[in-house]
């Protein structure tokens, strides 16, 4: 009897330890693993990732991924969609924001609290600066650049060395600055403890300005009184009048007969490779532009352009609604947007340009504009 007590303890012992190590087993092959990162671009799937930057679309491959709940980077949270959570693939982006500690790892939280971590590290994006809210603003003004990564501490810096005080900073994508006395036309710098960025656009940009408000046009400002726009480049074009339905009224209109030298201050490039250029001015609406239609014609070889190529698409129209709430705001179109048509051939005499409105529905206008120009897209 004593014997067979002892055996059958023995089996129980045995299968005791079997079912514990069978469990355990099972427990570590439903553990998830990270085998690898990618981008989730089919073309650099075979391209494996050990970093990555803020905001970037990640796909991270493995196994047993499908009760995982929680993603981290560094100690910053990922947003994770259930409809992308698979068992062998999780598909999230890096946190844009920076991380207030840093140990290069993705932890992983599933359904049951397990935790698994897997090497990497996350690259702090250095400035980005998209544009300017305007290119133009007076010293002591605030000017309002967008873009991203714009953390604290920053230093701004304008051509000519002036650096400016920072006003406000919203989402790190919205910096506001003070323009300092002996800022000059030129690129911005930014500078962070991530890296240093040149603006490729230029703060008051004043090249290649075709159409200036100095002639041309039957409503140039050349002092400005009380409540008009003030001045932001000499003379500008203010249009202030009820325009009727289909009616014409040109802001500027005319070739190198009358724009004279400004006519002529645009690169050939410009009009052999477009692509690469950007077209530019300053707008101010004191009422909406909410009807009708301001159409652009400009850098036509010969005056007759205008009519020839004006009903056969040959016309850059800019439509409603847009309103600027009395400040100047800088508007960028890619110039292969608006150089439609024919007749822009390279014309060593000059260009001929106009801006009118024209259009269905009756406007109320009081809209100002100014720095006509065509600039590059890229200091490179």
């Amino acid at each position: 009897m004593k014997t067979l007590y002892k055996i059958t303890a023995a089996l129980l012992v045995v299968l005791g330890t079997t079912v514990v190590s069978c469990s355990s087993e099972e427990a570590a092959s439903r553990s998830p693993i990270i085998n690898y990162v990618r981008l989730t671009d089919p073309a650099s799937s075979d391209s494996l990732l050990v970093e990555a930057g803020q905001g970037q679309l990640l796909a991270l491959i493995g196994d047993n991924l499908q009760d995982t709940k929680e993603v981290w980077f560094n100690n910053l949270k990922a947003f994770i969609s259930p409809t992308y959570v698979t068992k062998n693939s999780i598909i999230t982006n890096v946190p844009g924001k920076i991380p207030t500690e840093i140990n290069n790892q993705i932890r992983l939280v599933n359904g049951s609290g397990g935790v698994y971590t897997y090497d990497f590290s996350v690259k702090i994006g250095k400035p980005y600066m998209k544009a300017m809210k305007s290119e133009y603003v007076a010293t002591g003004k605030i000017a309002t650049i967008q873009g991203d990564f714009f953390y604290e501490p920053m230093t701004v810096t304008f051509t000519g060395g002036a650096q400016a005080t920072i006003s406000s900073i919203d989402n790190d994508q919205i910096l506001n600055i003070v323009v300092p006395e002996g800022a000059q036309p030129g690129p911005i710098t930014i500078k962070t403890n991530f890296g240093e960025t040149k603006s490729d656009f230029w703060f008051r940009d004043n090249r290649n300005i075709f159409v200036s408000g100095a002639t041309g046009s039957d409503f140039i400002v050349t002092n400005p009184g009380d409540g008009d726009p003030e001045a932001i480049n000499g003379n500008y074009i203010r249009v202030k009048k009820n325009i009727g339905s289909w009616d014409f009224t040109a802001f500027f209109n005319g070739g190198p007969d009358v724009f004279g030298a400004e006519s002529r201050n645009v690169p050939d490039d410009a009009l052999t490779h477009p692509e690469k250029y950007n077209f530019k001015f300053e707008i101010n609406t004191l009422k909406p532009y909410n009807a009708n239609g301001l159409k652009f014609q400009v850098l036509l070889d010969k005056a007759s352009d205008f009519d020839d190529y004006y009903w056969s698409g040959g016309v850059y129209l800019w439509s409603p609604p847009y309103d600027t709430e009395g400040e100047w705001e800088t508007i960028v179109v890619p110039l292969e947007k608006v150089l439609l048509g024919p007749g822009h051939d390279v014309n060593a005499a000059g260009y001929f340009s106009r801006l009118i409105v024209h259009g269905d529905g009756a406007l109320d206008a009081d809209i100002s504009v100014d720095n006509f120009r065509v600039v590059p897209k890229s200091l490179k």
